[in-house]
């Protein structure tokens, strides 16, 4: 992503306002359970930087990006998992990257849909469901019930999938990480937390998992329940925080005391407890890391500038990509495909929230998927 990148870019302007609205297919299918949505993609240019974006969910029902933190794409990047209510009720859908196609898998009677899950074979698709945690096969099927939680489990808690085992550690009235394995569905206690817990996110190559309370405080608990241990942030408040691909060390969102002052991208070594800046930003509500660590997408809340970006780590520099224009700027959840190609955000600049995509081959290098 440097000057010679972005003067590619802005090369294919020209052919980005010829394609401004053409639909790519038409038609839209009915959602039923293991059937078809069809093409709903439209292309448009960007009122400000006039890049191609592709609005791929129609803006007539309310469409969900899972948070970047889940398993939501195949490793081959040819789907994407996320949530819609095309039919009765928020379902699990997936998104045919190619045709732009999606297909329903669920039908739940209370989706959570902030604990959608991949499981790590990309066989299996987990979730909770009114209190129960189902599991079923990725294309569809009838689902199985692996665990009841506790009454008075809250839900839009997030949950997080293990790589090996492979568990899901969910949040139990609240306070409690259990893990469930997948297989036998047997539970144990991770830890009680302080305060109110959410958000569990397994470590990537280890035996723990970060999660955070209710004060925004992040915790890393190992899985045997041997440890739990509150982690020192930066002062200010601790926004978004994700695993580095490698699990070496958590990138978050720092925003300072002093009102004014830029939010920052942060990167914390749990183990040795070293906090450095990565970058300063513009005003980031939300992010994601590319597949290396070596850029990263945010969407902005400023309201000047409510615009999704790329940030270059080495260079410490920023480019707009296009404008999110959404009121709900941290629920925009940018994030990169496996190959660091594309990127996808959420908005209901449109209707109601849609799920939105931009190439970015010509600005940032491709990954390993």
């Amino acid at each position: 992503m440097g000057d010679s990148g972005s003067s590619r870019a802005a090369a294919t302007r020209r052919g980005f306002l010829r394609a401004l609205a053409l639909p790519l297919a038409a038609g839209i299918g009915r959602a039923e359970t293991g059937r078809t949505v069809t093409s709903q993609a439209r292309r448009y240019a960007d009122p400000s930087t006039e890049f191609e974006v592709i609005r791929v969910t129609d803006p007539a029902a309310s469409s969900y990006l899972i948070p970047a933190s889940n398993n939501i794409f195949s490793r081959r990047g040819n789907s994407l998992l996320f949530a819609s209510n095309y039919g009765e009720g928020i379902q699990a859908f997936t998104l045919n990257l190619k045709s732009w196609e999606s297909r329903q898998v669920s039908e739940a009677a209370s989706l959570d849909r902030t604990s959608l899950n991949l499981t790590p074979d990309e066989r299996n698709l987990c979730y909770l469901d009114a209190g129960h945690l189902m599991i079923m096969a990725a294309k569809g099927g009838p689902p199985r019930t692996l665990y009841e939680l506790a009454s008075g489990s809250g839900t839009g808690l997030g949950m997080g999938i293990t790589a090996d085992g492979p568990s899901a550690i969910v949040v139990e009235k609240n306070t409690v990480l259990r893990m469930v394995h997948l297989v036998k569905g047997t539970a144990s206690t991770i830890v009680e937390s302080e305060g109110a817990a959410m958000e569990p996110m397994p470590r990537p190559r280890r035996a723990s998992t970060l999660y955070r309370t209710s004060n925004g405080a992040l915790w890393l608990a190992h899985l045997d329940g041997s440890r739990n241990t509150r982690l020192k942030t930066a002062a200010g408040g601790t926004g978004p925080a994700r695993w580095s691909p490698d699990g070496r060390t958590i990138l978050y969102l720092n925003f300072p005391e002093q009102q004014g002052k830029p939010h920052a991208l942060r990167e914390l070594n749990p183990d040795t407890g070293e906090d450095r800046l990565i970058a300063a930003t513009s005003q980031f509500a939300q992010f994601a890391p590319n597949a290396d660590a070596s850029v990263f997408v945010g969407a902005s809340q400023s309201l000047a500038s409510p615009y999704v970006l790329l940030l270059l780590r080495v260079a410490r520099r920023e480019l707009t990509l296009c404008e999110h224009a959404s009121a709900q700027p941290a629920a925009v959840n940018p994030v990169f495909s496996p190959d660091s190609q594309r990127v996808f955000f959420q908005s209901e600049r449109h209707g109601k929230p849609a799920i939105y995509t931009m190439r970015v081959d010509k600005l940032v290098e491709k990954t390993e998927s």
